[in-house]
């Protein structure tokens, strides 16, 4: 079965909405913010790309990439390069600048990880990424955290109440600026 990971800048209270400065949330921006720039703590990022088999994205992480990620061809090469798929029940056709297979469900998820191939990689997609969750099909996350609280904003986690999940810490890194690269893997997946 492939491995789905979650990847996620976040908040120390869970936030993931908007951290490179996306229009419509108060905070947005966050991740160029709240801490001063340093390189080591996005050495996660590269890896991520050159593991990654597929991407993984909901509707409107897709419609926002879709018109950037094509024109960075250096920053994206790996991702512009590989099998890309989005989770929608609305999307009628995929964008011709960044083509992408639409699947409709978390069951479509579900039959992607049963097929041949490496680790598929979400990026974005809280919606997207609750719902993975909480159907159990997350094998791993990738997060870095950075130490600022934003209150109100889109959560890494839903509240469903649901069964405790253990989640084994494999990967731990501070960085120079207080983010941190946590990188586990859920237990029983």
């Amino acid at each position: 079965m492939r491995p789905l990971i979650v990847t996620a800048f976040v908040s120390v209270d869970g936030v993931m909405e908007a951290p490179g400065g996306e229009p419509g949330y108060r905070n947005t921006g966050w991740t160029l913010n709240s801490v001063e720039m340093d390189p080591a703590a996005y050495g996660i990022k590269a890896r991520e790309q050159e593991e990654a088999t597929a991407l993984l994205l909901g509707r409107r992480s897709y419609e926002a990439f879709a018109p950037v990620w094509p024109t960075m061809t250096e920053e994206f090469a790996g991702y512009n390069a590989m099998p890309r798929y989005v989770v929608s029940t609305t999307l009628t056709e995929e964008d011709p600048r960044w083509p992408a297979s639409i699947l409709r469900s978390v069951d479509d998820v579900a039959a992607l990880k049963r097929t041949e191939g490496g680790p598929i990689s979400v990026h974005g997609s809280a919606t997207l990424g609750q719902a993975l969750a909480d159907a159990g099909l997350v094998d791993r996350y990738h997060l870095l955290v950075f130490p600022v609280l934003l209150g109100a904003g889109k959560r890494l986690f839903s509240e469903a109440d649901r069964d405790a999940r253990k989640l084994t810490l494999v990967e731990h890194e501070v960085y120079s600026n207080g983010v941190q690269k946590q990188v586990f893997d859920v237990v029983g997946q």
